[in-house]
């Protein structure tokens, strides 16, 4: 008698395949700080922050407990606060404009291009005009480096030159990729990343760091991480938080980072065979000139007249998974609905909201895999 074979199925993100191929390092690495015991700011949160300015070729790196803290210490150190007003990209993770709300700043949420869906300039032009004309003081930027593709950090550098702001670069999705040949954590007066596991370059929880070349604002950040600290614990000069690096997390990054670049490399390979073999079908995601990404997902669009539900049900009952970042973009969310966005309103990011939909994406999906989803996204739009 046949009976019907359940595929197993695909992981999203398969941080245990990553696991495995690091063994033994990573076993080491975690050993040598329950040796030394130092969890807090350990040799290895030093080594971390040297690496990670190599890397990027920032002249310092902060690292902190996670990408929300990246961004909200860069506010704190500015006097980020009531009256003013921070432009976002809507169509991202809520962390971005959190971040400003907590400062007691007011979020001007701003749209994004259709293409690439980072910023759109125009709608931050928009955004400014309506930030002052509400009676607030713009003085910064969040642009997002979203799904592993920088924005266009020329374009926005430009606009915030000329309007007197500075630029806040949320590169939670994006760090490891370039923009015009420079790697992110050098745009702008500063860049936060997160460590978050199901990043790119993930940590084992919560972690994050902030990249700089302005020496004094590093200074400030390392105090707002330790409680506004000054020239000894008890000595406090600011308002700060308990943002700290954990040691053992920092000692993990050092052993993914060696492997980062390979990994990305692995990541452009699918990414590339995917918009191959379903670019005819669907929107795939689209690289603008001059820019990589580090794909920290795969984004695709669905047609008018598919219902999304539908396409992934046929997808998980083929084993495979698919996440919708993000169903709300963050002015339509309740928190966030009364803030002001830029004139015009924000009819792309609405849109992406409707009709995105993210397919498996990571180091380890070897070709039979990757044919496996590709297969299922063909079966499911002919049904």
């Amino acid at each position: 008698m046949n009976q019907h074979m359940q595929l197993e199925p695909i992981p999203f993100i398969d941080i245990a395949a990553q696991r495995r191929r690091l063994g033994k390092s990573v076993d080491d690495a975690v050993a040598r700080v329950l040796d030394h015991c130092q969890f807090i700011n350990g040799p290895e949160v030093t080594a971390l922050e040297k690496a990670l300015a190599e890397y990027s070729g920032a002249k310092h790196v902060v690292s902190c407990a996670s990408g929300t803290d990246a961004l909200l210490m860069v506010l704190m150190a500015k006097n980020v606060g009531p009256g003013d007003a921070v432009l976002c990209p809507t169509f991202t993770f809520c962390a971005t404009g959190e971040v400003v709300t907590l400062t007691g700043a007011t979020p001007v949420f701003v749209d994004v291009d259709e293409g690439t869906f980072n910023i759109d300039v125009n709608s931050l032009k928009r955004g400014i005009a309506t930030a002052r004309a509400r009676g607030l003081k713009p003085v910064a930027v969040i642009p997002v480096d979203l799904f592993g593709q920088s924005a266009d950090h020329d374009a926005i550098g430009a606009v915030a030159e000329a309007e007197g702001l500075f630029v806040l670069d949320d590169a939670a999705q994006g760090f490891g990729a370039t923009y015009r040949n420079r790697k992110l954590g050098t745009f702008g007066l500063a860049t936060g990343t997160s460590f978050f596991p199901a990043k790119p370059l993930g940590c084992f929880g919560d972690g994050g760091a902030i990249f700089t070349d302005d020496e004094e604002l590093a200074r400030t950040l390392r105090s707002i991480r330790v409680h506004g600290q000054g020239s000894d614990k008890y000595d406090n000069v600011r308002l700060g938080l308990t943002a700290r690096l954990d040691t053992m997390q920092a000692a993990i990054l050092l052993e993914k980072l060696k492997i980062f670049d390979d990994e990305i490399a692995a990541r452009n390979k699918v990414a590339e065979r995917y918009s191959r073999a379903l670019g005819n079908l669907v929107a795939v995601p689209r690289l603008a000139p001059g820019c990589t990404s580090v794909w920290a997902q795969y984004t695709i669009r669905l047609s008018d007249g598919i219902y999304r539900d539908t396409f992934a049900a046929a997808l998980k009952a083929q084993g495979v998974p698919t996440m919708i970042y993000y169903p709300k973009s963050v002015h339509q969310q309740t928190a966030y609905s009364h803030y002001p966005v830029a004139d015009g309103g924000l009819p792309v990011s609405e849109r992406l909201s409707k009709d995105v939909i993210a397919l498996p994406m990571h180091p380890y999906l070897d070709e039979a895999t990757q044919d496996r989803v590709i297969a299922a996204v063909r079966s499911a739009l002919s049904a």
